[in-house]
């Protein structure tokens, strides 16, 4: 097997993931020696990144790395983990970032050496990692090497979508299962941004010795006109209005917890919450809440989030009695 062709490689690589096919090519002592001598000695930069992804596959020993001691001088708030592909997005999301006082780690240049262990270090020294999703993303062998050991290491991840209509698949659905993500395909920066940074304050990094964000650099607007902006009947709101709806009145777990939920969703939903059993009605909320944002569910929160459906209610029935009595006259 020549060195001339990184794509063989390339394809090994994705393949040692498998912990069967890792147990096969430790059995190969001449293909380990191969690997060892193209990571060292080969002059093609590429060959040689891929050669240490094999070989981190193939070893053990990195999942009991001791993380290095933190100092403010050595770590971050968060890492961003992305495909070159979507670099130009992921350098805006890296600057307002920064601009809100998080202290950031991103590779823009490419890691030079042993690509592996730099990426270990840069993940121990990271609070929350996030994930840029799309099908790039999915399909390269470093992007997935870095979210494994972010899993494996228990780093708070919050994945972001990049890529318009692409929808998780792979390895990449399996390693975020339920978690919520926030779509920068789908929304605008600042929106798209508005709702990453309610998923960023949800995690205290003060642990690693940073101060946390503080509340006047947050990047949330609240326009208390947002209702006027709403269309009139709730029923047409998209999944965007009733976002907007949410945030505007400062529901931030409930604008979480409801991320993909649209007028009619909401309507339905409080329905339920006051026809249906009460105590199965707050279970499932809790159940959720546990599961999808992994903390417990404030009852004020609910309790504001039914009083505020009742208010629209009533103030959709006297828009409409009004635009009644108008076409009457």
């Amino acid at each position: 097997m020549s060195d001339q062709y990184p794509i063989v490689y390339d394809t090994i690589w994705g393949l040692s993931f498998n912990h069967d096919i890792q147990q096969q090519l430790r059995s190969n002592p001449s293909f380990i020696h191969k690997l060892s001598q193209l990571a060292n000695e080969s002059d093609d930069e590429q060959m040689r990144k891929i050669a240490h992804g094999i070989l981190w596959n193939l070893e053990i020993t990195h999942q009991d790395r001791s993380i290095p001691q933190s100092t403010n001088e050595n770590t971050f708030h968060i890492m961003i983990s992305y495909s070159h592909k979507e670099k130009v997005l992921c350098k805006q999301l890296y600057d307002e970032l920064t601009k809100s006082g998080y202290r950031v780690w991103i590779d823009f240049d490419q890691m030079h050496g042993n690509v592996m262990d730099a990426m270990a270090q840069a993940i121990d020294r990271s609070e929350i990692i996030i994930i840029c999703m799309s099908e790039q993303y999915r399909q390269s062998n470093f992007c997935r090497a870095e979210a494994h050991y972010a899993f494996q290491r228990q780093r708070r991840i919050v994945p972001v979508l990049m890529q318009k209509h692409y929808k998780p698949d792979g390895w990449l659905l399996f390693l975020i299962g339920q978690l919520l993500y926030v779509d920068f395909s789908k929304y605008e920066f600042v929106r798209a941004m508005e709702m990453l940074s309610k998923e960023l304050k949800v995690t205290d990094v003060t642990n690693i010795g940073i101060s946390s964000v503080p509340v006047a650099q947050a990047i949330i607007v609240k326009d208390p006109s947002t209702r006027d902006k709403l269309p009139p009947n709730i029923l047409q709101w998209t999944e965007s209005n009733v976002q907007d709806w949410l945030i505007t009145h400062n529901l931030q777990q409930m604008s979480r917890l409801l991320a993909n939920c649209d007028g009619q969703s909401l309507v339905y939903l409080n329905k339920h919450m006051k026809y249906g059993e009460p105590q199965q009605t707050l279970k499932s909320f809790y159940e959720d809440c546990i599961r999808h944002l992994g903390e417990n569910l404030s009852l004020i929160e609910l309790s504001r989030l039914q009083s505020l459906m009742d208010q629209q209610k009533r103030f959709v029935q006297s828009s409409l009695r009004t635009q009644g009595r108008k076409n009457r006259q």
